[in-house]
């Protein structure tokens, strides 16, 4: 669920919103004379948490939350994400509460300029004025801090921002969120958290050589800075089909699960947005990912016979078995199931592989702080035992899923060769 460094198109331009950590107390002055309530402000700290832009206007380890100046990644090339706090010159204090909102539901900036769309405004258009107003007070109390930062870093043509007016017209769609009648109230607030605020489609939708997103295969699985974002459907196969509820539950409030750990972008995620939603939020957003359709395409495993598959066993026994166990099962709540991973089984195989290639960490949070990680294996194994081991991983314990090659491996390797995240 995004990322959040993460949107996959043009991630930053300006972002009107900003993740929040904590609330800044020292602020009741500025409350009191913009008319601001705390309860306002606490609501709109909230959403924000909701919206999770923290992570991406704010440099790793730094001590100037929402300062902007991090370097995010698009298929087009690097954009630096803005500063989004209250200072007057290099932030958005200036700005009124109309450009605010024209920013974050229209995409436009306060000169007038389009945005670039991953910001993304295409999912916080769901939003209604008043909870951007919310988040808009929130902001109004954070530390202003002066951070002149130029977040149009693409090169030629992509820099030319009036091309967006022509992206616009095949892709966005402005208005707030519409309840479905259909559904109930829980469900129809996990809709809104899921296509509004917390933008999931940014990351775990595909997206067309112009960027827009292909609504055809809604929540199927993205390809993003190095990572595969998992399909979130309820596919049984590669989405979250043998999950239950409780598993979702668990996942987005600490992270681990039964099945599965959050690593990467989806643990900055888990860290700076979803484990700081209430209980009923995150039930809601649960129930309403387990009723998205998928579109599972049936396959067969590969035979145990294939040369790959016979290598592949070797190796696992030899190097994974001790924590993923002969059957594939893993230790609940510490490593991850492999007979039951969406992402093992994905259609694209760039996560599993980049995994096994630089290994991970899990995410720690107060109800689950152990962190467990697993390390790298490039060092002890090649080319082609990468691939067969991934090989039978896809394909063991009742798995199924197209075989890899040396080559995928080698072209994942040369992608991950200069990247520090």
């Amino acid at each position: 669920m995004r990322s959040r460094v993460q949107t996959a198109f043009f991630v930053g331009a300006i972002c009107a919103l900003g993740g929040c950590c904590g609330f800044v107390m020292q602020t009741a002055n500025a409350a009191n004379a913009d008319g601001q309530s705390f309860g306002e402000i606490e609501r709109g700290r909230y959403l924000t948490s909701a919206a999770d832009c923290f992570a991406c206007h704010t440099v790793p380890n730094s001590d100037k939350p929402y300062a902007g100046g991090r370097p995010l990644e698009t298929p087009f090339g690097f954009i630096t994400s803005p500063n989004i706090t209250p200072d007057q010159e290099t932030g958005i204090g200036a700005w009124t509460d109309d450009q605010f909102v024209d920013a974050v539901r229209k995409g436009v900036r306060a000169d007038g300029a389009h945005l670039y769309p991953a910001m993304p405004y295409t999912s916080y258009t769901k939003m209604p004025r008043k909870d951007v107003l919310a988040i808009r007070a929130y902001l109004n109390t954070v530390q202003p801090i002066h951070n002149r930062v130029v977040s149009n870093t693409l090169p030629f043509p992509f820099n030319i921002r009036v091309s967006m007016a022509a992206w616009k017209a095949l892709y966005f769609k402005q208005g707030d969120y519409k309840p479905d009648p259909n559904q109930s109230a829980e469900w129809n607030r996990g809709a809104y958290l899921v296509e509004g605020p917390a933008h999931c489609s940014a990351c775990h939708t595909p997206r067309s050589l112009l960027g827009g997103e292909k609504s055809a295969q809604y929540l199927q699985g993205a390809k993003l800075q190095g990572w595969f974002a998992p399909d979130i459907t309820n596919s049984d196969k590669t989405g979250l089909g043998k999950w239950s509820v409780d598993d979702l539950i668990a996942y987005l409030k600490t992270g681990h699960n039964r099945l599965s750990a959050a690593t990467g972008p989806m643990a900055e995620e888990v860290t700076h947005s979803t484990s700081k939603l209430t209980d009923d939020d995150i039930k809601a957003i649960a129930v309403y990912l387990k009723s998205v359709p998928s579109r599972d395409t049936s396959s067969q495993p590969l035979s145990t016979t294939d040369p790959q598959m016979v290598a592949g066993q070797a190796i696992y026994r030899d190097v994974c078995s001790a924590c993923h166990s002969l059957d594939g099962k893993g230790v609940s709540h510490l490593f991850p199931s492999l007979v039951d991973s969406a992402v093992a089984q994905s259609n694209d195989p760039t996560t599993a592989i980049r995994i096994i290639l630089r290994g991970a960490r899990s995410v720690a949070t107060s109800a689950e702080p152990t962190s467990p990680g697993m390390p790298s294996f490039a060092w002890q194994l090649n080319d082609d035992q990468i691939a067969a081991v991934t090989t039978y991983i896809r394909n063991a314990w009742g798995n199924s899923a197209s075989k890899v090659s040396a080559d995928t491996v080698k072209e994942r390797k040369a992608d991950l060769k200069h990247r520090q995240d």
